[in-house]
């Protein structure tokens, strides 16, 4: 089927053709000026969905040592301080069928692991300089309460647990696209993946109409019973109702134990995904740092995972590995720290609780590690 015009009626009837973009770069500046084209969806307080430009050309290492190896189109961010990735093909270029996939899961896998809150934070100053845009005017969308490096930290701590966006943008979506974009967003629990066809119409003089529309929503309505994912964040009485249901009283001791804690010492954040989690900050080097999070999944598997990759940013190796030396020996969790301590202490090792609970004093040793990592001495 050809494509058919569209038609802007005024003071007569002019008729709008379809057109490709010239160049990519011309397609590129057009999202980089105009970010409410990809703007669907809303924040987790059911606000509208607004995205900020961070930096266009956003540079990926591969390495902590190595400098930019790869570079992505566009970052964006929201309010909710979550990060959206945008590779921006033409039709024309064969590589927006395959080969498009594995360069956004390289540039989403690396910039987790090598996008620190700082770098962020001056790639996005950097960028509203170049616009001539003041920092209050830009700082204006985002903050609400919170101070830019509060803001900038947890857009780093969103990104190291997997919470984020990925864009693939093109003038026309291939059948072979839309395909991988359902599949990873059946697949993935933290990140939503999307293609948007982007369809220019050109009329006389300067006149476009620009018509997005998006692939990917009827794999991403899958991941809630609701129809769509949910934008209500888990809270304590949510993991209460769901800890409840345990198959049994231990269990139910050790995940209330842990809720406990966190509501005595810490401050919570309920996870967005279909399924109860938990996740947990305390303070420790005058700042507020990720530890751990507790998912209750679909499966009835329980799960308490460490997070040592924003622990070792935040407080550095040498805390990372007295907190690891300091966890105790349940299930796999000491061969998981001992692959963490070879790469560094950047990963999510995680345990089941059924470990924890079983293990003699298992969960006692869970808490007094966290308590030293939030006092700041070493492991005895």
């Amino acid at each position: 089927m050809t494509d058919q015009p569209v038609f802007v009626l005024g003071e007569g009837l002019q008729t709008m053709e379809p057109a490709g973009f010239e160049t990519e770069a011309e397609f590129q500046e057009l999202l980089a000026r105009h970010p409410r084209i990809l703007d669907f969806g809303s924040l987790a307080d059911g606000r509208p969905l607004r995205l900020v430009l961070v930096a266009r050309e956003m540079g990926v290492p591969t390495s902590p040592e190595a400098g930019t190896t790869f570079s992505l189109d566009h970052l964006f961010v929201d309010a909710d301080g979550v990060p959206t990735l945008v590779e921006v093909k033409r039709a024309s270029d064969t590589r927006i069928r395959r080969e498009v996939v594995g360069q956004m899961l390289d540039y989403a896998a690396n910039g987790a692991r090598y996008w620190p809150a700082a770098l962020l934070q001056r790639s996005f100053e950097g960028n509203c300089a170049l616009d001539d845009r003041t920092l209050e005017e830009a700082y204006g969308e985002l903050l609400g309460d919170q101070s830019p490096e509060d803001f900038w930290t947890t857009v780093e701590e969103r990104l190291a647990a997997g919470q984020m966006r990925l864009l693939f943008v093109a003038d026309r979506i291939p059948l072979e696209l839309r395909a991988i974009v359902e599949f990873l967003n059946r697949q993935m629990r933290q990140t939503e993946v999307y293609a948007v066809e982007l369809t220019q119409y050109r009329g006389s003089g300067d006149l476009r109409v620009l018509v997005p529309r998006i692939h990917g929503e009827v794999a991403t309505a899958a991941k809630s019973p609701s129809g769509r994912r949910s934008s209500q964040r888990t809270t304590r009485a949510d993991m209460d109702a769901a800890i409840g249901g345990l198959p049994s009283l231990d269990l139910q001791t050790a995940a209330a134990a842990l809720l406990d804690h966190a509501a005595d010492k810490g401050r919570s954040e309920g996870g967005m995904a279909k399924y109860p989690s938990l996740s947990v900050y305390y303070p420790s080097g005058g700042r507020q740092v990720p530890v751990w999070t507790l998912s209750l999944y679909d499966t009835g598997k329980v799960e308490l995972a460490f997070s040592f990759g924003s622990i070792t940013r935040h407080l550095g190796y040498d805390v990372a590995s007295a907190f690891a030396d300091a966890l105790p020996d349940a299930g796999d969790l000491k061969t998981k720290l001992a692959t963490q301590r070879e790469n560094g202490y950047k990963g999510w090792p995680s345990v089941s609780l059924a470990d924890l609970a079983a293990a003699p004093a298992a969960m006692g040793g869970v808490l007094a590690a966290v308590e030293q990592l939030m006092n700041g001495h070493d492991a005895p």
